[in-house]
């Protein structure tokens, strides 16, 4: 539910700080545009579905989606033993600058639209904890944001923040998918909200605009082993060499399926600080001239430090090769005698493609 219109009074005694429609508006002070109710219930068919997912390998290398806690995503009363209801939250990162899709090709790296600002676990974090105490001292909670092992999109979903697009991202009719997620189970019995219809349609363009074909033929399910925030974040090796092409200049994750969304051609822009751009398109030669305290400083709070500098570094190169541009060589050229192996591998597999794009320009000037 989008929170919005003329406030209602809210009660002073916690005691009385029961009502959906007031705990919404608590949410909007503590800085979510979006928030909703949940039934603290198994939701059977979505955890069918996920277990499914899992079983098929569509998960890759990622451990933590396959392990013990697979199984505790299936009921969140595994995460909290009272917990009677689930309050969702989205809070909105979109910024004014362009999409992906709108710049064209340059000597610079893309890096997701969401890991531009501070990163957002401790942002969230700290907007749930004050809606905690403000829900008052008379209940047992527990504070989730994506870490958590639960079914959040599914909960958000009954919550009736979105619906899951084909995308598989949760998509609000009115500020689109880009929007963090977050929940606090509790012990509260609060009336739940009701999920909204499903409004992609007939519409294909995130399916038909995923370079790798992440997203399969229907919607609604991404095979991680092909998406590119796979490749660029979560795994700790090399992309296979079939893929590294596709992966384009994205050096931190993918924005394309939400780009091309056209729930998103109007999203309105975050007025949340935190999330205010420092990473927008570097240069990929500046890049890939850091050191790894260089790395650690000038990414230090943000998401980025997720991947880690040999693999920062991994997808530097691989971003260079695919720009095609010869002022990339000697930057390459370094990278390959990298004394991290991974690094090195895939400066050498760029220095290639460039090497191949010269050997077709000579065939074409002839």
């Amino acid at each position: 539910m989008f929170i919005g219109g003329q406030p209602l009074p809210l009660c002073r005694d916690y005691d009385e700080i029961v009502t959906a429609a007031q705990i919404k508006l608590l949410a909007r002070d503590c800085g979510f545009e979006l928030a909703g109710i949940a039934s603290a219930h198994p939701l059977s068919d979505d955890s069918r579905r996920y277990l499914h997912w899992i079983e098929r390998g569509m998960a890759g290398a990622m451990g933590y989606l396959t392990d013990r806690r697979a199984t505790v995503r299936t009921d969140p009363r595994l995460l909290l033993s009272s917990a009677r209801s689930i309050i969702c939250v989205a809070k909105l990162y979109n910024g004014p600058q362009p999409l992906s899709i709108e710049v064209e090709e340059t000597d610079c790296g893309w890096i997701s639209r969401y890991a531009w600002g501070e990163d957002y676990h401790g942002v969230m974090r700290r907007g749930l904890e004050q809606l905690a105490a403000k829900l008052g001292p008379d209940q047992e909670y527990k504070i989730c944001v994506d870490t958590a092992p639960l079914l959040e999109r599914s909960y958000a979903r009954q919550a009736g923040l979105g619906w899951i697009g084909k995308n598989t991202c949760l998509i609000n009719q009115e500020i689109g998918s880009w929007i963090f997620l977050g929940e606090i189970l509790t012990s509260l019995e609060i009336q739940a909200d009701s999920p909204p219809p499903d409004r992609c349609g007939t519409c294909t363009r995130c399916i038909d605009a995923c370079p790798t074909q992440a997203i399969a033929p229907e919607g609604y399910e991404i095979d991680a082993r092909r998406c590119i925030p796979y490749f660029t974040i979560e795994l700790h090796g090399a992309a296979p060499q079939e893929m590294r092409a596709s992966i384009g200049q994205q050096i931190f994750g993918c924005d394309i399926c939400q780009d091309v969304c056209p729930w998103n051609s109007r999203a309105p822009v975050a007025e949340e600080p935190a999330f205010a751009p420092r990473h927008f398109a570097p240069p990929l030669d500046e890049l890939a001239a850091m050191t790894e305290e260089d790395f650690r400083s000038r990414f230090r709070g943000s998401p980025i430090q997720r991947a880690k500098y040999a693999g920062f570094l991994r997808n530097v190169a691989v971003a260079m090769g695919n720009s095609g541009l010869e002022k990339f060589r000697g930057p390459l050229e370094r990278l390959a005698a990298f004394q991290n192996p991974l690094v090195a591998e895939q400066a050498h597999w760029a220095l290639q493609q460039l090497q191949s794009r010269d050997v077709v320009s000579d065939r074409e000037h002839r």
